[in-house]
């Protein structure tokens, strides 16, 4: 193995812990020690279930991946026995100890046996109905004392106003004894738990917010605002600079940052940035002026394209900016002039059944989702039509935006159209949409290639007619047949992958209609307007809370890593997506993967195949 070639051992070799370097941990050590080396010698070991063939079961896992993968320069496996005990040894180990073992005996006799029910489902049938009026009612028949947990202190205070509405103050007690032993027949405690406990008539009986609501309401904290953070491109110290990143020169363009070096100027030593640029040039700035320096904002700062010193390339470039600028300006200044003079829809607000829509939210909201719904609600309510830019990375929530904004809409007798770039997008926030709503009287539907005809065209007559409230599609929503008996809201996903065409209609209904537009990867035309102030723009960065991000290995082609990889991915519950790039083999390449993996379920899908079969 050549060192050189191994990330782990440059980094070690520099001091430096680099993620999975634990993996090589016998390599600092003569010997390791296992958990039973810690262990008092009076300490006792209890299994449950078929251990033993667990153990061997992962043993021989261990065994075929180190097999098949054969050696990796840049990431050299140890062998088995250096990193996990032997199951032949691991039980060698157990002897030392006491062991007790939990088995399962259907036949054993039975001393005392409780039977313990979940409380049936109080949630309303109604969403504008109190949400403890069924709890009232269950209080009114059952024979015994009852105790409901709330998620939160706040999340208690909502529900304690919402049952003085019922003249039922209970009061608070801190944990179930104190409730058991208290003699209340009813109380309110905070507990955020999943479900009830029913005990039979007459005994003491748990309700737990989640059958209040039907399912669990996420605990909504309340963050300290941070403030807006500036992410401005200059450099504000020495130190945000790294040798070899690209940088822009307020008056030389794009060139390549080297180091500092110390010059003498006038028989006296200064400190220089040293930027490289095109064929070699080097130019030295002084630190003080730092302030000329900017970050590089391309795609690839590895390919970044450096400017020639000397030339007018820079000020071409520049100046081609700036007449594409006032180009694009002149046509849309119209476009927004109209905006700003027409009177929109002042949405009016809807507390009581936003609040019980927002509860269904199962998650907690990040700090920019939530300063982001406040400004699209902001929007709403005012008389200005709203033209927001949602920018945010996949799974931050712009979705769940969307969804609050729709549910504003139809709340004020407006129609909502979602427009996306694809038809596998429109059937995804199809299902997103009827999940939301399906307890509330809203209609939901969608129209793409995937409906006939004849499926289409009563869509149409029935988004014109206002008995669609939510209409989710793809450029089908734009042709000029297709209207709306009352549209107030256009959600757009992905507007940079649309045509030409579909983005003129857009434009001319910018004034029309409040538009929100959902983009993780906005185009330089729509971020700069957002910018420049001609759109509103609202950044989603925050990922949620135990959100892992996204990691991509390349590697050579290797059919073993391919089985770990899908396996991997497979047995925790989730699904693969294999990419092939070629539709003639497609077919050959899932039977290969059939054979590799025979107990998957595996289907191939490719453009060229008919709708039905897709």
């Amino acid at each position: 193995v050549d060192h050189d070639l191994c990330p782990t051992y440059v980094e070690v070799s520099a001091g430096r812990s680099p993620g999975g370097c634990e993996y090589y941990l016998p390599l600092f050590f003569d010997e390791c020690a296992t958990l039973f080396d810690y262990l008092p010698r009076d300490s006792a070991i209890i299994t449950t279930g078929d251990h033993h063939g667990a153990a061997q079961h992962f043993w021989n896992e261990v065994n075929t991946r180190f097999d098949e993968y054969g050696i990796d320069p840049r990431h050299p496996f140890l062998p088995p026995r250096q990193c996990f005990t032997p199951v032949e040894e691991l039980y060698q180990l157990f002897k030392q100890f006491a062991v007790l073992e939990l088995r399962h005996n259907p036949d054993a006799a039975v001393h005392h046996k409780t039977t313990v029910q979940t409380p049936p489902s109080l949630a309303t049938d109604h969403p504008a109905d109190s949400p403890t009026a069924n709890l009232v009612r269950f209080l009114e028949s059952h024979r015994g004392p009852v105790l409901l947990c709330a998620e939160s202190a706040g999340r208690r205070e909502i529900l304690l106003e919402s049952l003085r509405e019922h003249q039922l103050v209970p009061p608070e007690v801190a944990n179930w004894h104190e409730f058991v032993t208290s003699g209340l027949a009813f109380a309110i405690a905070t507990a955020p738990l999943d479900r009830g406990l029913y005990f039979g008539p007459g005994q003491p009986t748990l309700v737990c917010e989640a059958q209040l609501f039907g399912n669990r309401v996420a605990q909504r904290r309340r963050r300290k605002s941070s403030g807006d953070e500036a992410q401005a491109n200059a450099f504000k110290a020495l130190n945000e600079l790294r040798e070899g990143v690209p940088v822009v020169h307020l008056e030389h363009g794009v060139g390549r940052y080297i180091g500092l070096q110390k010059l003498d100027v006038n028989d006296q030593e200064f400190e220089f940035l040293a930027l490289e640029y095109a064929q070699g040039a080097k130019l030295y700035v002084p630190v003080a002026s730092l302030h000329l320096i900017s970050r590089y904002s391309g795609s690839d700062p590895e390919l970044a394209p450096l400017h020639k010193l000397g030339s007018d390339q820079w000020e071409k470039a520049r100046r081609k900016a700036s007449e594409k600028a006032n180009d694009i300006a002149s046509q849309l200044l119209e476009v927004y002039a109209r905006r700003e003079a027409r009177q929109g829809f002042e949405f009016a607000a809807q507390d009581h059944d936003y609040a019980q829509f927002c509860a269904a939210f199962p998650f907690e909201e990040t700090a920019d989702q939530d300063a982001t719904i406040r400004a699209v609600l902001e929007d709403m309510h005012s008389p200005r039509v709203m033209d927001r830019l949602i920018c945010g990375d996949v799974g931050f929530g712009k979705t769940e935006v969307a969804l609050r904004a729709a549910f504003v809409a139809t709340s004020n007798r407006k129609q909502v159209a979602v427009l996306v770039p694809t038809t596998l997008l429109a059937q995804q926030h199809y299902n997103s949409f009827s999940d939301r709503f399906a307890d509330w009287p809203v209609t939901v539907e969608v129209v793409s290639r995937f409906k006939s005809t004849k499926e289409t065209n009563e869509v149409m007559r029935r988004a014109k007619t206002g008995d669609i409230d939510i209409l989710i599609g793809t450029h089908k929503l734009l042709q000029s047949d297709f209207r709306f008996k009352d549209l107030g809201l256009l959600i757009i996903d992905e507007e940079h992958r649309f045509g030409v065409k579909q983005k003129e209609v857009i434009k001319a209904l910018r004034s029309e209609v409040d538009i929100l537009t959902l983009t993780a990867t906005p185009i330089p035309r729509t971020l700069n307007m957002a910018l420049g102030g001609m759109r509103d723009l609202s950044i989603i960065a925050t990922p949620p809370a135990r959100r892992l991000s996204i990691k991509t290995f390349v590697r050579e082609h290797n059919i073993a890593l391919v089985k770990e990889a899908v396996l991997r991915e497979t047995l925790r519950g989730g699904q693969v997506y294999y990419l092939h790039n070629e539709v003639k083999t497609i077919e050959e390449t899932g039977r290969k993967l059939r054979e590799l993996l025979p107990g998957l379920s595996i289907a191939v899908a490719h453009g060229q195949m008919r709708e039905t079969e897709l």
